[in-house]
């Protein structure tokens, strides 16, 4: 296992969106390893480093909100002009989630892709300095980008709660969307996107994540 990091994670909606749910959008009661993941990234990434999800903690109480939201109905294109994109536009209900907050435990790996100088310590150190200055190459969001991510790293002598757990037992959460693997051809083109699921369960708050090559993922 790599240099592990702790990181609070919070905001006001979150939608995780079910991939078996077709038009609408309707969130995962909580966040998903890939979500979580993205997170980590655009505070801190290089291709020398892969980020590992190690477990996610539940602090706030699962809250879902129906809303509609504008949506466009076709992927952006610098073809398309902004009056075709203003035709296109959809108000669509989405059913997400209310005043979220999660503690992120995860670790790095290296790639090897990078030169001798990519150290796990000067990885390691880069990613603290940066979720301390709560810096960021792009604002992470919680499955939308509208709904942003406020961070905060917490620091190794800190506890993880110093407050009441709301989750108290053991709470099966379903089969959820762990990661996707990319098939690329000799071009560099993706030609194939095959997610993994996992069945989540959460056990006074805490959900362990699994690792790809695991029994329990569904591929």
């Amino acid at each position: 296992m790599g240099y592990g990091i702790k990181l609070l994670v919070w905001g006001e909606y979150a939608c995780f969106t079910r991939p078996e749910m077709k038009v609408e959008r309707v969130s995962y009661d909580v966040i998903t390893p890939s979500s979580a993941r993205g997170i980590l990234e655009a505070i801190h990434w290089k291709p020398a480093i892969r980020w590992v999800i190690d477990r996610i903690h539940v602090v706030s109480p699962i809250r879902f909100e129906n809303i509609r939201r504008n949506e466009v109905e076709s992927k952006a294109s610098p073809r398309k002009k902004a009056i075709y994109i203003t035709e296109e536009r959809q108000q669509r209900a989405s059913l997400v989630l209310k005043n979220v907050e999660y503690i992120i435990e995860a670790h790095f790996e290296m790639t090897g892709k990078g030169g001798a100088e990519e150290t796990p310590e000067k990885h390691y150190n880069i990613f603290l300095r940066r979720a301390r200055q709560g810096q960021c190459f792009h604002r992470p969001y919680f499955g939308c980008r509208e709904f942003q991510v406020n961070f905060e790293l917490i620091e190794e002598n800190e506890r993880l709660y110093t407050y009441e757990n709301v989750h108290p037992g053991e709470r099966d959460l379903g089969f959820m969307l762990l990661d996707q693997t990319f098939h690329v051809n000799a071009k560099g083109e993706t030609k194939e996107v095959i997610p993994h699921f996992f069945r989540a369960k959460m056990v006074d708050g805490v959900i362990e994540i699994p690792c790809l090559n695991d029994r329990e993922v569904n591929r």
